[in-house]
Parts: structure tokens; sequence; C-alpha cells
């Protein structure tokens, strides 16, 4: 597949993700009002956002502007990274949401392969990808990643009311 065919097909696929998200949370309005249950409803709503924004960036610079979507990857995967880990930071306080941990902790980690290969393009040839091919399957992992956090949180056992929705 070409590289800007995935881009283009992977932010959109994101951003109806983000619009099925919100389509979920207005369906439970009482969500909310309660900060911790606010907090991890917004971390998945990043988990998808900050992904379709990377994809939308890298179809602007592309190959051959590659300077565009390295900027714009290594600072979205900052913003998610330390969002996650400020998640991480609170969650761990409710027993509840410590079953979101793996897959927040392995966001985390994907956000910051992702600024690396951003920073540092040439280690992606150890694996022999491109740079932009790298970060089109470390951004398909984070959104398999956010995937686990929605499933998790659906079914109860990431909610600190622990009710399936």
């Amino acid at each position: 597949m070409d590289v800007s065919t995935f881009y283009a097909l992977f932010s959109a696929t994101c951003f109806t993700l983000v619009g099925l998200w919100w389509n979920v949370v207005q369906s439970h309005p009482d969500w909310m009002r309660t900060p911790a249950l606010r907090r991890i409803v917004g971390g998945i709503y990043l988990s998808f956002l900050l992904p379709a924004l990377m994809g939308l960036f890298a179809q602007v610079g592309g190959v051959e502007t590659p300077g565009i979507w390295r900027a714009s990857f290594v600072v979205i995967s900052a913003v998610g990274a330390l969002s996650t880990l400020r998640l991480l930071g609170q969650g761990s306080r409710d027993a509840a949401a410590s079953t979101l941990i793996l897959p927040q902790l392995g966001a985390a980690v994907v956000y910051l392969l992702i600024a690396v290969v951003g920073l540092a393009p040439e280690l992606s040839g150890a694996v022999g990808l491109r740079p932009i091919q790298a970060e089109a399957i470390l951004l398909s992992l984070l959104v398999l990643l956010g995937h686990g956090l929605v499933w998790r949180f659906m079914v109860g056992s990431g909610r600190p009311d622990g009710a399936a929705a």
C-alpha cells in the first residue's frame, strides 16, 4: 500500500473513532460528573485524536517534506506521552483504574518511540523501514492500545465505578 494512501485512510478512521467515542460518551452523561471518569474518557479521546492529527501531518508533509511530519510527530507524541503518564499517576490512586495501567503504559512507550523516530529517523533503517513506514506501524499499535482502553473501560473493569456500560 502506498504510504500516503495509508495515512489518508488512517487519519479518516481515527477521526471516525473520535466521533463514535463522543457518541458513546453523550449517551452516558454521568461519566462527565466524576473527575476520575472524566479523565479516563478524555484519555480515550486523545488515544484516537492524537494519531488522527499525526496522520494528517503525515499527509501534508509526506515523503517530499519530512520535516513537517517529523516535527509534528515529536510534538504530538510528547503531548500524548505526558497526558498518558499524568493519567497513570492519577489512576494509580484508584484500584478500578489499575486495569488500565498496561494499555496506558504501552501507549506511553509507543508515544516515546514515535518521538524517537521523529528525532532520529535513521533508526528505522535498522529494521529495514523508511521512517514514515515505521511511524505508521507505531501509530497502528497506538490505535490498537486505544481499542484496548475502550474495551476495558466499557466492560467496567477500568472504571472507578466498576459498572459495565
